[in-house]
Parts: structure tokens; C-alpha cells; sequence
């Protein structure tokens, strides 16, 4: 027996043709339902790439006990399982973040593997003057010159990427017992794809524009044909990956591997293009179209194509459907289970489903409610990370990060080892700013309208603080989520009334930036403007925050625009906040003096 995992990076269940009404073009989709069962109810777990990807590899909850990063030294490892039992597993991507710190124990866990270098701004050509000049920071100059030795199809990383896939294929057509991993990066932004794809979208385009095919993690700010263009690069980068996948599907069909082979299809996140005011990931709630994910699966054993599924299921799930598909037992520390009995008769796997970010909202989904549980203070604390590879995503911890680190007790799946137990903060993006939040997907599948009712939410929260006993979430956890960890779970837990005032304020869009006054000092550097003694007199009236906490560490870069576009503050703060900009006479707008060299200390 044979197995493929295809997997794709952001992308998103509700362009594709099988799951919505879509203006996407990507037949191959359509015909991949045709022939494998479609998953209705699947949901990630851990986000976003890596954590995603440690999911995968053990088949438990990531983000309850550790940010970005590697493969613990405890942990089973699904490729490493499968190739320790005589399965050839091979890995086939470019996935940048594989070769950063807080990646570089994934790849090694198979027994053979390839990249192929470029994508969003990875450090692979080396041109001195163009990182060195140019505007915007320096991962997005570098991905211009990554694209500039990418001038065709044929050379891009994702088609080089499937090249490889396809020779592994080919070479291993007679082969048995191998797992095949092809990885692609794309739909991830940039939205970097070629004329061909782009060309099918560019009828009706209005945008007139530069270049816009990197949305930043923030708000929605730009104009309406601007959001509409990076949309339109987006579809076009789908209906490559489309593309892609149709070159799979057609091996398959010429070598028939249907009768022998598995193949999932599947993706980590989805990505926000404007919806709920919106881009990207990460900053804002987990919506939908976020972790409501496409799932394809072939299994020859229960076949089944053209059919449709509607049990929950995660991305915990498929490390435990490989290995069973390969005759493995599942280790006891995975929380996943095996596929094969919802391709059999849609057997109820859970009762609900976690997902979320280390330091977010943790969130609860039975099917049909979606609760997003808020830190209970804005402190978002005790937020702890346990590890024993302290890495984030492009760098080692940090000495002050470290100084206060201790041990901890062992955890029930750190196979008898204590871990370092670090504080984190959880200020810069507390989820306390955007509320609790309560949905009914039944009656309101976008989520817009949040919902105010105790008894659902109280049946929510318990089977919320239930599902993290189960995963072993430690006590840290249920504090900073005012959860009791021992004893009841009652009315007075709640949390959706008490922070709805604030959640309502900060969902409040952006407006465009010039429908606000004091334009060119909302975007000047915050660090900048309090050097202004008149300016600063206004910050500490409106956002004192900023002046008075340690809110002062974020980088010196950001301006108040930007910080009201990952919601730091309301928006109706920054009206009043440019109002009263634009109020200080200008006679008044003058730099602080410098120290003088007698009162320097």
C-alpha cells in the first residue's frame, strides 16, 4: 500500500467549487470530489504553519502548551513511526519555515526529503545592493529578488516543487509500502503566481494601482478596488495550486493508483481577504474561513468516492489515519483518531473540537456553535510556553526570555521528562480586546452576528473546559481563561456579557485613511510623536497605555494607524485621538530639546 498527502498552505474552503458558489477556477478540485469523499465538519487544530505541522506529525493539540516551534524530544512523530517500520516516507516542499530555527526537527523525521527555495522573502539569492536599498522592510525586499529568478511558471518554486513529487512518483511507480508528502507553500501569501493565472481574472480588475498581492496582518484599510485586486491574486494563485493538483490526479489516472494508493488532500488555515474588516491570520479571532478547512480523502479500502462526510474532524486526525492505514498501532499520547471509521459510515469521532493560537482566544466548535473563549483580563496571564527546543520561528529565545524559566513537572505526554516552563507575554495581542465570542453557524454561518445566550454559552464553556482536561492543558491555561480547573463550571464564569461592550468596539472597521483628519502624523512612528511634548500631552490623555506601560516595546516602526489596524485600541479612540492631534496649535509642535551635557545622568 501506497500513500500521498498533498498538502497546501492557506487555503481557503470556501473559493473552492466543492464546498461554495465560487468565481474561482479550479476544475481540478471538482473532479478530485469526484473521486475521493469530501469532509464537511473538518477544522484545524493548532495554528498557524508550524504548530499546524507538529499536529500533523503527533496528532495532538500544540497550541495549549507551546508557541511556533520544533519537534519536542518526546514527541511521536508520524513520518518517523512510519519510516522506523519500513515505510519509505519522502518530503517534497517549499515550505520556507522548515529551514528556520523554529522548523529544522520536521524534515529530518523522514527518511528522505527536498526543498526548493524562494518563497516570501526566504534568504536564498544573495543580491547585496538590492537588500540594501529599496523600500519596505527587508523579508519583502529579499521576496522581490527571489522573484526575479523565478521569470517563468516552469521556474517557480511551486511547479519545481511538483516536479519532484511527480519524479518521486515515477521512480516508485513498482515500489510498495511509501508515503509521498508534497508540500506546497502556495495559496500563502505573496500572492506570487504568473500571467498565465493572472490573466483569468483581469477582466473587470478596476485597480490602477502598485502591486498589491501582500496583505499585512491588520485591518482592512485600503480601498474597495484594492481589496478586490488582491482577491483576484489570490484566485489566480488558487487556480495554480488548481493546476498542480490536476498534475497529481493525472499520474494517478495514467499509472492507475486508485486501487492502492491513499491520498488526502488538505491545507493547514485558510486566510482572511477582507472578511469581518480583516486580512490574513493570527491577530483577530479564528472565524471560519480561517479553520473551517477542505479536507479530500481517498482510501481504497473503503472507497467511497463522490460522497460527502459530516463528522468533526482536525488535522490531528490524519497522523493517526496513516498509521493505521500502514498497520500501526496509534500511540497513546496522540489525541487524533482514524479516519477510516467516518469513510466507513460517518461514525461521530468527538463531541467538539479545539483550535486556536498560543496566547488567543482558545476556542470551542460542537458542529454547530463556534465559542471563542477570551483571556479574562487584558493581561492575557499566566501564559506559560513548555519546551525543551526553545525556538521561535526565526530565532533562539532570547537571554531575558530565559531568565526566569524553571521546571516543570512532567507532563502526561512528555513520556516521564520535566520541560522548561517559560513565562510568555500575552499583552501585545490579547484576545481580551475582542471578547468572548458565541456563534450559531446554523443560523449564522458568516459569523456577524454574535450571540448573547447564557445557557448555550454555559453548555459551550463546559464542554470547553472538559475537552482541555482531556488534552492535558495545564492550569496556567484554565487562570487565564477564568475557567475554575477543579470544581464546577457555573453562570458566573461566563464571559460573553461582561466584555461584549469592548468586543463591540474593537470589531469596528477601519475607516480609509483619508476619511480621518491628522493623516500625516497617524502614520508618523508613535516612538516619534512622543518626542513632541504637545503630541505627547495627547497620548497620554487618550491612549495612556502607550505612554505609561511597556507597551512602549513594540517596534519603533509602528504608527498609531498601524496600531489601531491590529486593534490595540479602538477605533473610535483613533478619531478622537486624530481630532485632538490636529488641535494642537502649531507653534506648540516642536521636538523636545535635547538633554544638555549638565543634566545628562
Amino acid at each position: 500500500m501506497r500513500a500521498i498527502l498533498l498538502m497546501f498552505d492557506s487555503l481557503n474552503r470556501h473559493l473552492l467549487a466543492p464546498y461554495a458558489d465560487t468565481v474561482v477556477d479550479a476544475p481540478n478540485f471538482a473532479r478530485l470530489a469526484s473521486r475521493a469523499v469530501t469532509f464537511d465538519n473538518f477544522y484545524a487544530g493548532s495554528m498557524p504553519c508550524m504548530p499546524a505541522r507538529r499536529e500533523l506529525h503527533t496528532g495532538r493539540y500544540n497550541f495549549l502548551h507551546r508557541s511556533w516551534g520544533p519537534l519536542e524530544p518526546f514527541d511521536d512523530s508520524m513520518p518517523q513511526l512510519l519510516r522506523d517500520a519500513g515505510v519509505h516516507t519522502h518530503l517534497a516542499s517549499d515550505h520556507l519555515h522548515y529551514w528556520e530555527d523554529g522548523g529544522a526537527t520536521y524534515h529530518t523525521r523522514y527518511t528522505t526529503w527536498e526543498f526548493f527555495r524562494g518563497q516570501e522573502g526566504d534568504p536564498w539569492k544573495g543580491v547585496v545592493d538590492g537588500l540594501r536599498d529599496g523600500d519596505g522592510p527587508p523579508t519583502r525586499r529579499q521576496d522581490a529578488i527571489n522573484r526575479s529568478y523565478m521569470p517563468t511558471e516552469a521556474e517557480h518554486s511551486q511547479t519545481r516543487t511538483v516536479d519532484a513529487g511527480l519524479h518521486f512518483l515515477q521512480t516508485n511507480a513498482d515500489a510498495d509500502r511509501w508515503l509521498l508528502q508534497l508540500e506546497l507553500f502556495d495559496p500563502h501569501e505573496p500572492f506570487f503566481v504568473h500571467e498565465r493565472y493572472i490573466a483569468r481574472y483581469a477582466d473587470g480588475d478596476p485597480y490602477q494601482g502598485p502591486e498589491f498581492d501582500w496583505p499585512s496582518y491588520q485591518k482592512v484599510t485600503e480601498p474597495t478596488d484594492q481589496v478586490e485586486h488582491a482577491r483576484r491574486r489570490y484566485a489566480a494563485l488558487v487556480s495554480m495550486c488548481d493546476h498542480s493538483l490536476g498534475r497529481v490526479l493525472d499520474f494517478m489516472d495514467e499509472h492507475d493508483m486508485w486501487d492502492d494508493t491513499l491520498l488526502i488532500v488538505n491545507t493547514d488555515h485558510g486566510f482572511l481577504l477582507g472578511e469581518h474588516g480583516w486580512w490574513a491570520k493570527s491577530v483577530m479571532p479564528w472565524f471560519n474561513e480561517l479553520v473551517h478547512l477542505p479536507l479530500f480523502l481517498w482510501n481504497p479500502r473503503t472507497r467511497g468516492a463522490d460522497t460527502r462526510r459530516g463528522a468533526l474532524a482536525q488535522t490531528i486526525d490524519i497522523a493517526p489515519t496513516l498509521l493505521r492505514y500502514f498497520g500501526l498501532e496509534i500511540p497513546s499520547d496522540m489525541q487524533g483518531h482514524d479516519l477510516a471509521a467516518v469513510l466507513e459510515d460517518d461514525q461521530r469521532l468527538r463531541k467538539g473540537a479545539l483550535f486556536g493560537i498560543h496566547g488567543g482566544h482558545v476556542n470551542v466548535t460542537d458542529g454547530r456553535y463556534v465559542y471563542m473563549r477570551a483571556s479574562a483580563t487584558p493581561e492575557n496571564a499566566p501564559l506559560e510556553e513548555y519546551t525543551l527546543m526553545p525556538t521561535h520561528m526565526r530565532a533562539r529565545f532570547g537571554v531575558q526570555e530565559l531568565a526566569d524559566w524553571g521546571p516543570a513537572d512532567p507532563l502526561p505526554f512528555t513520556k516521564g521528562l520535566r520541560t522548561m516552563r517559560i513565562p510568555a507575554a500575552g499583552d501585545w495581542l490579547s484576545p481580551w480586546r475582542h471578547g468572548t465570542l458565541l456563534f450559531d453557524l446554523e443560523n449564522d454561518p458568516g459569523q456577524e452576528h454574535p450571540l448573547d445566550d447564557p445557557e448555550t454559552e454555559l453548555r459551550m464553556l463546559r464542554l470547553l473546559a472538559d475537552l482541555l482536561h482531556s488534552a492535558d492543558a495545564p492550569g496556567s491555561q484554565f487562570e487565564r481563561l477564568g475557567i475554575p480547573y477543579d470544581g464546577p463550571v457555573t453562570q458566573e464564569h461566563l464571559l460573553v456579557r461582561k466584555q461584549a461592550e469592548h468586543a463591540t468596539a474593537f470589531a469596528e472597521p477601519m475607516p480609509t485613511p483619508g476619511e480621518l483628519p491628522a493623516g500625516d502624523l497617524l502614520n508618523r512612528p508613535v516612538l516619534e510623536l512622543l518626542h513632541v511634548p504637545a503630541y505627547r500631552t495627547v497620548l497620554e490623555e487618550h491612549l495612556p497605555g502607550l505612554v505609561s506601560t511597556e507597551l512602549v516595546a513594540f517596534p519603533a516602526e509602528l504608527s498609531l494607524l498601524d496600531l489601531a489596524r491590529y486593534a490595540l485600541f479602538p477605533v473610535s479612540v483613533l478619531h478622537t485621538v486624530a481630532t485632538a492631534l490636529t488641535n494642537v496649535p502649531r507653534a506648540a509642535c516642536a521636538p523636545a530639546p535635547p538633554p544638555t551635557s549638565g543634566s545628562a545622568r
